[in-house]
């Protein structure tokens, strides 16, 4: 919602677009950042509750946002909003880990992603679309609203997020060893590397897209939308086809970077400590 209106929010504040564009990573490096941190918490306290408080703050601090007077006020929003909401999707993903098997994971995980690409079509559609008569302070609002309607929804389902806290949680220095054993192999670092070479791509693309459309064709708001809106329905549609293909002939040719080596002989997250009591040291 907010790359596309970096053009008109940069008109109300008076300030170069450029300068208004550091709210698009000021938003997701500290998502990325924080990520790190809330699976590891998620495993000692519980999927469900990092799901919940991590959704809470989202919405608590995107409503905080409406309020801005100036960029730099929105740009610390911004940040802490990204560390704040950083805990949904990732956690989501460890929960689709706990409930699906290896082998049906990919519809699932299709399902996710094609709605993170429905929602970003749709959100940057309306966003743009929609701020002539409700205001940008309006989107937030609303999008805050819709915050607090999905912490409703997920009531009922408190028993599913739940997951199994841990009883014997590892120490910072095995916390920091799981990682590295991640990154440790050619594997983990070429599939990683092509994850973030996509991010940049994909985050330079569509957080100016916007901008080029009105510097270069004279698009509008509605124009832009439209145009953004095609951008992610493929997302929407193909998503959870895709995963499907991956449960049925295998996922590692949906990443070339990747295929070609082994995968690395690492033991699961929750295996980095598994000596009884007492607690490992």
């Amino acid at each position: 919602m907010v790359a596309p209106l970096l053009p008109r929010l940069a008109a109300l504040f008076s300030v170069p677009v450029e300068t208004m564009g550091l709210v698009v990573p000021a938003y997701l490096i500290p998502y990325g950042m924080a990520g790190l941190v809330y699976g590891p918490l998620s495993d000692r306290f519980g999927r469900g509750r990092i799901i919940f408080s991590s959704l809470l703050l989202f919405t608590v601090l995107t409503a905080l946002t409406a309020a801005a007077s100036s960029p730099s006020t929105m740009l610390v929003l911004r940040l802490l909003t990204g560390l704040g909401a950083s805990g949904v999707v990732p956690i989501t993903l460890a929960l689709i880990g706990d409930l699906f098997p290896f082998q049906e994971r990919g519809r699932p995980l299709g399902w996710l992603f094609g709605t993170i690409a429905g929602g970003m079509a749709c959100g940057s559609t309306a966003g743009v679309m929609l701020e002539p008569f409700i205001s940008w302070r309006g989107h937030f609002l609303g999008v805050a609203g819709l915050g607090a309607v999905l912490l409703v929804l997920l009531l009922p389902y408190r028993s599913l997020l739940r997951g199994t806290p841990r009883q014997h949680y590892p120490g910072y220095r095995q916390f920091l060893a799981g990682y590295w054993r991640l990154l440790g192999s050619g594997r983990g670092r070429r599939t990683y590397g092509y994850v973030l070479l996509n991010a940049v791509i994909h985050a330079g693309v569509y957080t100016w897209l916007g901008l080029y459309f009105t510097q270069r064709y004279g698009l509008g708001e509605i124009g832009i939308g439209l145009a953004l809106l095609g951008y992610g329905v493929p997302g929407f549609l193909f998503g959870p086809l895709i995963g499907r293909v991956a449960d049925r002939w295998g996922a590692a040719g949906w990443c070339p970077l990747a295929w070609r080596s082994p995968a690395p002989r690492l033991p699961p997250w929750p295996s980095i400590c598994r000596c009884s009591p007492p607690p490992c040291s």
